[in-house]
């Protein structure tokens, strides 16, 4: 038998999120490989084994799951939001690269889900209508210098920001040295989204601006978007406000 890999993402968090195509690799597996908190939103089935790691052993937790498809299992890696952006398909691909030859002739699929950028985007509005980028705040797989030139950058480019991984037990303050940063750039104004649990029974929605935007608890459950110089905030009585950046944007002076 061939052994196959679906790198599945989960969506959000809701279970009216996940795709057909999510849940029918999740239903054909034999085997599910994942973070523990992923893996739980996983109903369990009688006959499918469940191999749960932690959070930070992203490499080894592929390269079991490549094994054990190698053998010619059918086995499901579960990825919260979706599995291409920061998070398991990476992971399996560097794995891949880097492992036996035998590998290489795996068939490999990768299931995609809402990531939780566009989840919050979408209970803001429309803050992702032009030109955009997404990071991570995390700075353990990479230098923290380097992601205050890419802050910079992005910023001073006139991009829409979505930031993943803002802040954590470990990493207490990157978030607002994040904020610090931008504020080089940005007019204090500038509409900021924090989505918390987006598309989970506990989602938390707040819409500040940058120079408040300190005052605002997050975690790791956290997305935060900050706007671009042409975001706009239309307030709705009796409704939540809309957050939105127009289609068009203006020319950039020399």
């Amino acid at each position: 038998m061939t052994g196959r890999l679906a790198i599945v993402g989960l969506g959000p968090g809701d279970d009216r999120y996940l795709t057909p195509e999510a849940r029918e690799a999740l239903d054909g597996a034999d085997a599910l490989y994942g973070y523990g908190p992923y893996l739980d939103r996983v109903p369990e089935r009688c006959g499918q084994a469940r191999h749960e790691s932690g959070n930070r052993v992203e490499g080894a937790r592929a390269e079991a799951a490549l094994r054990d498809a190698a053998s010619g299992a059918q086995v499901a890696m579960v990825s919260g939001g979706d599995p291409g952006v920061f998070a398991m398909a990476s992971a399996v691909c560097g794995e891949i690269e880097a492992g036996p030859e035998s590998w290489r002739t795996l068939d490999v699929v990768v299931v995609p889900g809402i990531t939780a950028m566009l989840m919050v985007a979408a209970r803001a509005g429309a803050p992702l209508g032009h030109d955009f980028c997404a990071m991570s705040l995390s700075d353990n797989l990479k230098p923290w210098d380097l992601i205050e030139r890419r802050l910079d950058a992005a910023a001073s480019a006139g991009f829409v920001i979505a930031l993943y991984n803002p802040i954590s037990k470990a990493r207490p303050w990157q978030l607002g040295e994040a904020f610090t940063r931008l504020a080089r750039h940005l007019a204090p104004t500038t509409p900021v989204v924090f989505g918390r649990a987006a598309g989970r029974d506990d989602e938390a929605m707040t819409i500040t601006t940058l120079d408040q935007a300190h005052d605002v608890k997050a975690d790791m459950a956290t997305l935060v978007i900050v706007g671009s110089p042409e975001t706009r905030v239309i307030a709705r009585q009796g409704h939540a406000p809309l957050v939105y950046t127009p289609r068009t944007a203006a020319a950039v002076s020399a």
